[in-house]
């Protein structure tokens, strides 16, 4: 008999919910970056969201698009776990060397390692509670994305100094 009690939904949640941010790792740090802005710049440079040692001066962007996902492009040397060939990593922007961030994706900068992490419940690629909801073509469609233009800017910088 299936249980009632638990209820799914949409992961069309507000603007930037979810806790988005990235687990960051280098040889002796660990720490966490929100990203609570809309574009966050990973790099050496002074300017720089993110300024870490050892990388580039602009070596990889992540960008809060129009459709509230986080999509990093890799501009420096590094790599990254999506299948490019996926539908709705956007490959078709930035090339192999963009995609776009579901919770638990993976990419390197240099030395660096980064995990992306958001809330399930506003991670828009799981959609009905995820694996609670279904998987692939077992999966119901979402009602279409809320318009999140028009939402502010938020800005932010951390650096990382050598040691």
């Amino acid at each position: 008999m299936a249980d009632d009690t638990h209820s799914t939904g949409t992961t069309h949640a507000e603007w930037g919910a979810g806790s988005p941010r990235l687990i960051v790792r280098g040889d002796d740090e660990r720490f966490t970056r929100d990203l609570g802005e809309d574009e966050l710049t990973i790099g050496s440079a002074a300017g720089a969201g993110l300024r870490l040692p050892g990388l580039d001066p602009i070596h990889a962007t992540v960008v809060h698009d129009e459709r509230d996902e986080f999509v990093v492009t890799l501009h420096g040397s590094g790599s990254m776990n999506a299948n490019t060939e996926a539908a709705g990593v956007h490959s078709d922007v930035g090339g192999d060397r963009t995609e776009t961030l579901r919770t638990g994706a993976e990419f390197t900068a240099g030395s660096w390692s980064f995990v992306f992490q958001r809330e399930e419940f506003a991670d828009h690629g799981r959609p009905y509670g995820g694996r609670e909801g279904g998987e692939l073509s077992d999966q119901p469609p979402q009602p279409a994305r809320p318009d999140y233009t028009g939402q502010e800017d938020r800005t932010g910088e951390q650096e990382i100094q050598e040691h």
